[in-house]
């Protein structure tokens, strides 16, 4: 019996076409957002900068085949490898992601907007490089700042209304998603093309979010987002050579997204694909921890002074949250690895309490077998403020709040220390942009002599001359 099932192709799903039209059209007009995408690319490319330390990061970078070198390729910062885009996007990707240290958007779902850095440089590179040796113009680094201004608004625009984590995905689907559009335009694809692309990064195979989770967190959630954006560039080089897309890759019944892995609803947006996301993302500008325990280190901070000389009298520790944190770091029991650690509120809000400070070091094994730090971790209570995660949702604040007090077995306690807005949120833009400048100089000088930190330096603090710049001169700064 037949069921008639029409064979008529449909027209390109509503989200489809906004996102490739916003890229392919949309014009970038806020100064606000290109200073800010600045203030990232400087954050981000000194994240992987630092990196660069860690041996676990390091084993996974470099060609494919170990000795391979692209004339013309994509260079990876940091480094002396010159390889294809698709894997230089993995390469920088990686680098940056590692430490949990790049800037963060948080809302129904959260990510990292400059993991989409990993293409969009990779691939600006790339195309510049061929461009020069061909007698054409290159990108300049205005066209690097206004990819990554789009990206951060794709992904942090889907990310305010729909929650991917709530059906198992993990957030580098929007990395995925986001990387693919801009990576399309850069290469010269037609908003046909865009759809066409896009189309295919949603029918893609999504990870899950199982290795960012207890019992399984592990140093994929420090790979996957430049998995998502090399990911990207391949889908992207692919649709401007001709590879069809599939126009109701969301929407058709039964095999489209919706209907396959987001419980039958759709997508919903509540604004217009502008510059918001870069306008207000988050740093991570003191410490390397995950966002949702921010201030949570911060209270811990500011409480160190009043408790390293009681540790033995602490009775219990009481650490009020919102509700995305009791999710995703709030633990017990045995932490496996680094990476198992720098999701753990208690660990986190433990090493600010017993050193008031947190790097990146603090996560690593030899750190990890302090025995205080398991015993504090032991008396710690989470609790939810439903005020806090009323206000982390709430467009007009967005905070990301936590507070602390610690109650001693004589019956005294500490006072009640709360803090609403990591110093990276924009409410606090001015104080935090100095530090984030300190930061970006402590980790170019973790991998550059003096010569080279101050050439970099020099550019990256001047916005005009920094924009005229063509991309492939901006990345030979960073070659070793």
């Amino acid at each position: 019996m037949s069921t008639h099932i029409s064979n008529v192709r449909p027209d390109p799903d509503q989200v489809l076409v906004d996102i490739s039209e916003y890229v392919a059209d949309y014009t970038i007009e806020s100064p606000e957002a290109y200073e800010t995408a600045r203030f990232c690319l400087m954050d981000t490319l000194g994240c992987g900068l630092l990196a660069l330390r860690y041996p676990e990061c390091t084993k996974l970078l470099g060609p494919v085949v170990p000795g391979t070198i692209v004339p013309d390729g994509a260079r990876v910062p940091g480094t002396s490898f010159q390889t294809d885009p698709v894997t230089a996007a993995f390469n920088i990707g990686c680098m940056i992601r590692w430490l949990d240290y790049n800037d963060t958007w948080l809302a129904s779902e959260w990510g990292h907007p400059s993991d989409n850095l990993g293409g969009i440089l990779a691939t600006a590179d790339y195309i510049s490089r061929k461009n020069s040796k061909e007698g054409k113009s290159p990108f300049t680094m205005r066209d690097l700042l206004t990819a990554m201004i789009k990206a951060h608004e794709i992904q942090g625009v889907i990310a305010l209304e729909n929650s991917f984590n709530r059906v198992g995905l993990d957030h580098v689907i929007l990395v995925k998603v986001a990387s693919t559009a801009v990576v399309t335009a850069l290469l010269g694809g037609t908003k046909e093309e865009i759809i066409h692309a896009v189309s295919n990064a949603w029918i893609d195979g999504h990870p899950l979010r199982t290795y960012r989770h207890s019992p399984n967190t592990g140093s994929r959630k420090s790979w996957a987002a430049g998995d998502a954006t090399s990911r990207a560039v391949r889908l992207s080089l692919m649709a401007v050579r001709g590879e069809m897309g599939y126009p109701s890759a969301l929407t058709t019944p039964a095999w489209g997204f919706y209907d396959v892995l987001f419980k039958g609803k759709p997508l919903i947006f509540k604004r217009r694909l502008e510059a918001y996301v870069m306008e207000n993302v988050l740093f991570k500008i003191s410490y390397p921890a995950e966002f949702h325990g921010q201030t949570a280190v911060e209270c811990a901070m500011l409480l160190h002074p009043r408790i390293k000389d009681r540790l033995d009298d602490i009775d219990k520790i009481v650490l009020t949250t919102h509700e995305s944190a009791l999710r995703i770091i709030d633990k017990t029991g045995p932490l496996h690895n680094p990476a198992d650690r720098d999701h753990c509120l208690q660990y986190m809000v433990a090493i600010g309490l017993l050193f008031g400070t947190l790097t990146a070091d603090h996560y690593e094994d030899a750190a990890a077998q302090d025995p205080r730090i398991d015993n504090l971790r032991q008396r710690m209570i989470a609790v939810e403020e439903n005020r806090y995660s009323h206000d982390y949702l709430d467009e007009n604040k967005r905070s990301i709040a936590n507070s602390i007090q610690v109650f001693f077995k004589d019956g005294t306690v500490t006072d009640k220390v709360e803090v609403e807005y990591p110093i990276g949120h924009r409410r606090r833009r001015n104080e935090a942009i100095p530090l984030l400048e300190q930061k970006f100089e402590s980790n170019l000088r973790s991998r550059f002599p003096d010569k080279q930190v101050k050439a970099i330096l020099k550019l990256c603090r001047d916005q005009e001359v920094l924009e005229r710049t063509s991309v492939h001169q901006f990345v030979d700064l960073f070659i070793i």
